[in-house]
């Protein structure tokens, strides 16, 4: 099991989405790259992110990213949907590097490469979000969320039979 970040505006919609994906074994609401160890005081940098556990047995990084890339606008900088501002940033962050290169690659290959705004760096800091915000959209299925319902449900698995 391998262990990736992706941020890609409010998590909610994240979350949902990529814990239907092939080789995704679990997920979970939190912060990246702030500079707080904690939930509580002002905003301090980090970005709302999805803290991913895969098998890269069953799939890449850089199928990850092209699955990502279904449920973000890549050219908007600080705003995904109707969410705006630092923390709704896009981004990709691991602690290992071979994550970041195969990312960075994804990115490099596109011929849109020169417009897209997605970070890649480091994982700096982690924070798990409160336990309100983990799994919200399964939970409260009318909450607001940036991506289509279409698109959440694409890849949800059949249960076993």
């Amino acid at each position: 099991m391998e262990i990736i970040y992706f941020a890609g505006g409010c998590l909610w919609g994240v979350q949902a989405f990529i814990k239907t994906l092939p080789g995704v074994k679990f997920t979970e609401a939190g912060r990246a790259n702030g500079t707080s160890h904690t939930l509580d005081g002002e905003y301090d940098g980090y970005a709302e992110c999805v803290k991913t556990g895969f098998d890269p047995a069953e799939v890449t990084v850089r199928e990850l990213m092209g699955y990502f890339f279904e449920i973000i606008d890549p050219y908007s900088l600080n705003r995904q949907g109707q969410d705006v501002g630092e923390k709704y940033r896009t981004g990709v962050y691991s602690e290992q590097e071979k994550h970041l290169k195969e990312a960075k690659a994804f990115l490099g290959e596109r011929s849109d490469s020169g417009r897209i705004v997605v970070e890649v760096l480091p994982l700096t800091n982690y924070v798990r979000s409160a336990e309100e915000h983990q799994d919200r959209l399964a939970r409260y299925p009318g909450d607001y969320c940036h991506i289509p319902g279409e698109i959440l449900c694409r890849y949800v698995k059949e249960p076993p039979r």
